[in-house]
């Protein structure tokens, strides 16, 4: 009886053991993921909440560095170097501390990424960067810690730190020309449909060469053949951005008449619209 007993004692506890009370955390954790030009860019974070409390100046006192969230420590990726207040940081994962004040922060990228909150002993060796984040004050308030990249160009975007009704912005660029370039010359040696059809789109929608651009739409539209009506569509806006809107208005027919075989209502639109809008010039 006695060993019965132990036996059913001993189960018990073992389930105990392996049971876990699943609570939501107080401080959420959040994953950005976002391409800005050529470059990838990862933000990990956790996401603490207000709860009835005074942020800016209290909770978070001015003037001291802040573990700018909660938990593990806030991290930034690049998989490029990139370029903030003039200066150059690389590559590479960094964790991100701040010195709030009330019309400027800090924005510090540290090295080592591997502590919870604030390191134990803070390390000048280890700071890559520091940037100045401008301020601006909320019409309502941000009950829970936020990071956003927004402001997404070709060639920078601004990572944005919001709590309470404060928002502090840093903007950053990166080197979406260098390496745009770059692969065009890789590839132009053998370039496909789609290749000549990248170039000739990047060219023309940064204003840069357009005769360079024609060119090259030239040789996508022949390798890419009488069905393409995206690639034909770029080569009409291309004549028209040249001033050839008789060969624009015939290049956009064409592309109308691809469209409409294929089915795609969005291109049959948009060509008829451009044809309206070079013809009534």
């Amino acid at each position: 009886m006695k060993k019965i007993l132990f036996i059913l004692f001993a189960g018990l506890m073992s389930n105990f053991a392996v049971a876990q009370v699943e609570v939501p955390p107080p401080s959420p954790s959040a994953k950005i993921e976002q391409q800005v030009g050529l470059t990838d860019v990862t933000v990990e974070y956790a996401r603490p909440g207000m709860k009835g409390r005074t942020i800016f100046g209290d909770l978070v006192p001015y003037g001291e560095r802040w573990r700018t969230g909660a938990n593990n420590n806030t991290t930034i990726s690049f998989d490029t170097n990139v370029t903030i207040d003039g200066q150059e940081l690389e590559e590479g994962t960094y964790a991100i501390y701040t010195v709030p004040r009330e019309n400027e922060w800090d924005v510090i990228f540290y090295k080592d990424n591997n502590n919870w909150g604030l390191p134990q002993e803070w390390d000048e060796d280890k700071v890559a960067l520091i940037a100045t984040a401008q301020v601006q004050e909320m019409p309502m308030s941000m009950e829970t810690f936020t990071i956003l990249i927004d402001e997404l160009q070709t060639n920078s975007a601004s990572l944005n730190f919001i709590w309470e009704n404060t928002l502090a912005t840093l903007d950053f660029e990166v080197p979406t020309d260098e390496r745009a370039m770059a692969s065009i010359q890789r590839v132009m040696n053998g370039p496909t449909a789609g290749d000549y059809f990248s170039a000739a789109t990047y060219y023309h929608d940064e204003k840069k060469d357009l005769n360079k651009a024609y060119e090259w739409i030239q040789r996508a539209v022949e390798l890419a053949g009488d069905d393409a009506f995206w690639v034909i569509r770029r080569k009409a806006l291309i004549e028209a951005d040249l001033g050839m809107k008789e060969e624009a208005i015939a290049t956009a027919k064409k592309s109308l008449a691809a469209a409409e075989k294929a089915g795609n209502k969005d291109y049959v639109k948009m060509n008829m619209d451009s044809i309206k809008e070079w013809e009534g010039q």
